[in-house]
């Protein structure tokens, strides 16, 4: 445990370099690596998603590859495609962009509801299936996904099983006023600080840590508390879809990497009060009732966790 916490403090310094004053953005990007999951980057132009993505990417010593979503870009273009060997005429497989370690999807939600289905099985099975052929990912795998909530012109939003396949949805939000002043400084000089990030951590290190945060303990009340929180997003009058058991699984496994990063080997209430927001809220859709209140879906969830009963071990 004590290396793996040496390896996520290198991470969160040598990502600094480039993102200013976001070390809670950062320690949620982390956590979805850790639990082998994706995340959607969602926030307006300008603050930083894709440098951060990249600055996540140059930290690791991972393959990289960035797609730019656009309304022509195709399935055959994610997955890859075949086709007959100049010299034997048999049939080849053909990579797509998907075929890297970390994966860029800039955009998302500018490119066809075709092209984003194409992702589905990739996210969720880390494998691609070309011609009834499966080929599968290299690992880790993880898609960073960016895309912007104020300009609605041209795009086509993620459907809801899409969405379910984000381990978790993060905003980076603006700077403030004394970290803007800092990037200022870094970003006005003759060299790009993303360019000078070189890796702290091998791929064997994140396959190590993936493997160990599963074995933190999480106790029979805390599987229940989880149980009971997402059930009753699904009852709730609110909402008209709620958590599904991906979800909760996902919640469960973030709480598990959230105690990891806080060096204990075990899971706590506040695991997962903690990863609830990023995990749960990107899965809900609001009812109309609670559209026609202004309701957001951080609004039901710190409802419910103030509802749901908190296990409490006495001494």
């Amino acid at each position: 445990m004590q290396k793996s916490q040496a390896i996520v403090s290198a991470l969160k310094q040598n990502i600094a370099r480039a993102v200013v004053g976001k070390d809670d953005v950062v320690e949620l990007l982390l956590t979805a690596l850790l639990c082998e999951g994706h995340i959607l980057i969602e926030d307006v132009p300008g603050v930083g998603k894709t440098t951060l993505c990249s600055a996540l990417a140059r930290s690791l010593s991972c393959s990289f590859r960035r797609i730019q979503f656009t309304p022509d870009i195709t399935p055959s273009d994610i997955t890859g495609f075949t086709m007959p060997s100049l010299q034997s005429g048999e049939l080849q497989y053909r990579p797509g962009a998907i075929m890297s370690q970390i994966v860029l999807a800039d955009e998302i939600n500018r490119t066809s509801p075709k092209t984003q289905s194409a992702l589905l099985e990739v996210m969720e099975e880390h494998q691609v299936t070309v011609d009834a052929v499966t080929y599968p990912l290299p690992q880790p795998f993880m898609v960073l996904a960016t895309q912007n909530p104020v300009d609605f012109v041209g795009t086509y939003p993620l459907p809801e099983a899409q969405m379910d396949r984000f381990f978790m949805r993060i905003s980076i939000g603006y700077p403030s006023v004394e970290d803007e002043m800092d990037i200022l400084e870094r970003y006005c000089g003759a060299v790009n600080p993303i360019k000078t990030l070189n890796p702290v951590c091998s791929t064997e290190d994140i396959l190590a840590m993936q493997q160990e945060v599963k074995t933190v303990y999480c106790a029979k009340e805390l599987r229940a508390y989880v149980a009971s929180l997402c059930g009753a997003t699904r009852e709730n009058a609110y909402l008209s879809l709620g958590a599904s058991t991906r979800a909760a699984i996902a919640l469960l496994r973030a709480a598990q990497a959230s105690a990891l990063l806080c060096g204990r080997d075990y899971v706590i209430p506040e695991d997962v009060q903690r990863m609830a927001p990023s995990v749960l809220c990107h899965r809900f859709v609001l009812s109309a009732d609670a559209r026609m209140r202004g309701m957001s879906a951080e609004q039901v969830l710190s409802d419910l966790l103030g509802s749901v009963r908190v296990p409490v071990r006495l001494a």
